[in-house]
């Protein structure tokens, strides 16, 4: 059993993040998050979980990390007053990729109250792992939306476990590099960030060749696994698993936040990779069999059926929780998954294989090579935190079940 039963785990949803709309023919479904849950609901995987309704974040949350004038800027914008605020949009890269879509600051206020929420949870000690797959938009930067990402919650909730922890382990399995949560902790030692993405061909965002690595006391802790199109199952745990080993053998995190964005898998409409549903799973179960406390998050993923079955099997891999094949007729949306509804579909390639052994040998060697210029177990001072000192608010939850 990877993760464990109920009390190991929290799972964070909010029954509102899924109703907003980013505007038609636009990429990005936050309906995803909606069917997600619906499957989870008709597996059963709520009885294995502590479920928790999440408050909102404030604008005060999101201020430990984005300036004050882009937060003004998205609470105060719509898209009946754009046109007023043309220079404004260039300033804060809103347009076509980042709409200002009705309830957009409500939105972001909710994404992130989860994955502070659940950080919090952690650092409390109330659970092992704890779930938002609302979260994980890991673009923003601070002062600016990029990449379908507004408010960076992994930044601010690794701030949050920052409180706690002298060491915070990034994973990202997003195709798309993690540059937003790259760039703010470009210049500590106290955060590891591990991408492994889709590099090279002008890909989005153009960020995360090998040779970014941080600066000054940063330098060496932003690792940076570039990949080619076409990635399967095979060649990602080829990379994943000595990547992973030597990354927590040098670093010796004592807590890992891990975005598990879905367009790295195969058939996705904007991703290149040909990932099944247990090949990405596969690199949850060995982050969570790390036995850390640990933050799971969504990230991106463009085909609402694969993205709904991604996080609902890996939610079960991380209850520990074994699911038949078959989506279960009770769920509303059975529609989306076809006339052979199936948690596991058949992998449709569509894309050539670019990833050879021979490619992926040298980026583990060069990766390790890097680790092998840490300083093992970078330690810091950190002070004792009184007994009921923990920010309150946005922290607690409710829990619902």
């Amino acid at each position: 059993m990877v993760g464990g039963r109920k009390g190991k785990v929290t799972y964070f949803f909010d029954p509102e993040v899924g109703n907003f709309h980013f505007g038609p023919g636009h990429p990005m479904k936050p309906h995803r998050l909606a069917v997600t849950h619906s499957l989870v609901l008709n597996y059963g995987l709520h009885r294995e979980m502590t479920v928790c309704r999440p408050p909102s974040a404030g604008e005060q949350e999101l201020a430990r990390f984005h300036t004050a004038s882009y937060l003004q800027f998205l609470q105060s914008v719509t898209p009946h007053t754009m046109k007023a605020h043309t220079k404004a949009n260039t300033l804060y890269s809103v347009g076509k990729d980042c709409p200002l879509f009705p309830g957009l600051w409500d939105f972001c206020c909710r994404y992130t109250g989860a994955s502070l929420a659940a950080a919090q949870r952690l650092n409390m000690r109330d659970c092992q792992i704890a779930i938002n797959w609302s979260g994980g938009l890991h673009h923003a930067r601070r002062g600016a939306a990029s990449g379908f990402c507004y408010v960076n919650d992994i930044v601010l909730a690794i701030i949050e476990l920052l409180k706690h922890h002298q060491r915070v382990l990034y994973i990202d399995i997003d195709i798309h590099h993690g540059d937003g949560v790259q760039e703010a902790f470009y210049t500590t030692d106290r955060v590891l960030a591990l991408s492994l993405h889709r590099y090279g061909g002008g890909f989005f965002p153009g960020t995360g060749d090998h040779e970014e690595v941080g600066v000054d006391l940063g330098k060496g802790y932003s690792l940076n696994v570039p990949l080619l199109e076409g990635l399967d199952d095979h060649g990602c745990q080829r990379v994943f698993q000595p990547v992973l080993q030597e990354v927590v053998s040098r670093f010796q995190p004592s807590c890992v936040v891990l975005q598990c964005g879905a367009d790295s898998l195969a058939g996705d409409r904007l991703g290149t990779w040909s990932l099944s549903n247990r090949g990405h799973g596969s690199c949850v179960s060995s982050v969570a069999a790390l036995g850390l406390p640990t933050l799971v998050l969504g990230g991106g993923g463009y085909t609402v059926p694969n993205v709904a079955r991604c996080w609902t099997y890996e939610t079960s891999l991380l209850t520990g929780t074994e699911l038949p094949d078959s989506i279960p007729s009770g769920c509303e949306y059975v529609g989306y998954f076809g006339a052979q509804p199936s948690l596991h579909p058949r992998v449709e390639v569509r894309h050539e294989n670019k990833n050879s052994d021979s490619y992926i040998e040298g980026i583990v060697s060069q990766v390790k090579q890097r680790l092998r210029e840490l300083v093992i177990a970078p330690s810091c001072q950190m002070a004792e935190i009184p007994e009921g000192a923990l920010p309150g608010g946005v922290g607690e939850g409710l829990v619902i079940q």
